[in-house]
């Protein structure tokens, strides 16, 4: 019996990545000619094991459900990535539905339509501010921008000063001339986005915000409407960007991706220039302990010991943003969590 799953948009997805692969990708011969782009639906069978009958169903669309064991031999025949791996299992089962294959699951849950408008938790925005001058924002489920501190204003847009329904990372960056000028390598950077914005879209199939949004994507954007048949995802994780800012010109930015533990679905992404440029950014606000935070300060931090994993408690919180982060999770309730492949490297909390 078919579960929660979207069955049209699996077959769509199977389709797309067959036609994607060249049978010497694969370990086949070339044969005669083909009509079609991409490998044949006899040849995916082949490799993962499965009738041609069963195969064309389910890239038919039909109301088939799929095991574990089958997705995960089809994610190995069609050579999908780890992000696409996750996707196929949503459109199989469903957000939260029954596990994938090869111990990747769907995240979350599905969202009941029409919920109401997302909050950040008021220590979660004193963060955002406290990283001032790195650029900072907090983005909900849908994208949205939720929180920004003065420096992502400044180089991204003022957020706030954009209508309610046009604060929308996404939609910015496929409707505004702005986000072309401030992406140095817009077009690769605007398809990862759609990418990671579509496996967000997974798993809120039932979610009126995320069709209208996609819908007014598709019919203001040449790109989203070229790109958004093609199925492509895309794993959210930190980097590197290279972006202009308006005063200091093009700059290369290393970005970390943080998970707000009270909300899973809202993430803070925070940007760190070269250490070069440190010395060009405004010193940092003054905070509740009455410290002021100098870029270029000294590279020894001060740890107050109070935490389980050394670091400072919120809204103490003092983080390295040159660090290569492996895993984080920030909770309002004042704890962290925190696992760094190097010591930090740069700034001073003075208390």
């Amino acid at each position: 019996m078919a579960g929660a799953g979207d069955p049209r948009a699996l077959g769509q997805l199977l389709r797309s990545r067959r036609e994607r692969l060249a049978p010497a990708d694969v370990g086949l011969p070339a044969g005669g000619r083909r009509r079609t782009p991409g490998l044949r639906r006899e040849e995916v069978a082949l490799l993962a094991n499965l009738s041609v009958t069963y195969y064309t169903f389910l890239e038919q669309g039909h109301p088939v459900q799929p095991s574990a064991p089958v997705l995960d031999a089809l994610a190995a025949a069609l050579r999908m990535s780890p992000a696409e791996r996750r996707y196929l299992a949503v459109l199989a089962y469903g957000p939260g539905g029954a596990p994938g294959p090869g111990g990747w699951a769907p995240d979350g849950a599905p969202s009941p339509g029409g919920q109401p408008p997302e909050r950040v938790d008021p220590g979660v925005a004193d963060l955002v501010q406290r990283l001032e001058p790195f650029p900072t924002l907090v983005k909900g489920r849908r994208w949205d921008v939720l929180a920004a501190n003065p420096a992502a204003r400044e180089l991204f847009t003022d957020w706030e000063a954009r209508p309610a329904g046009e604060r929308n990372l996404v939609r910015w960056m496929f409707t505004t001339a702005r986000a072309r000028e401030v992406y140095l390598e817009w077009e690769p950077e605007a398809r990862a986005m759609l990418g990671r914005f579509r496996l967000a879209a997974a798993r809120h199939p039932d979610d009126p915000g995320f069709a209208e949004l996609i819908a007014a994507l598709r019919r203001d954007s040449d790109q989203v409407r070229h790109w958004w048949p093609r199925h492509d995802v895309q794993a959210v994780g930190s980097g590197t960007k290279k972006l202009r800012h308006p005063r200091l010109g093009p700059v290369e930015y290393s970005h970390v991706v943080l998970q707000v533990a009270d909300d899973p679905e809202q993430t803070l992404i925070t940007y760190s220039p070269a250490a070069s440029l440190l010395p060009a950014l405004p010193a940092r606000r003054r905070g509740r302990t009455g410290a002021v935070h100098q870029a270029g300060a000294p590279n020894t931090p001060r740890y107050c010991g109070r935490g389980r994993c050394g670091l400072p408690f919120l809204p103490e919180l003092w983080c390295s943003l040159s660090t290569s982060v492996a895993c984080l999770a920030i909770s309002a309730s004042s704890a962290c969590s925190l696992r760094t492949s190097r010591a930090p490297q740069m700034g001073e909390l003075n208390r």
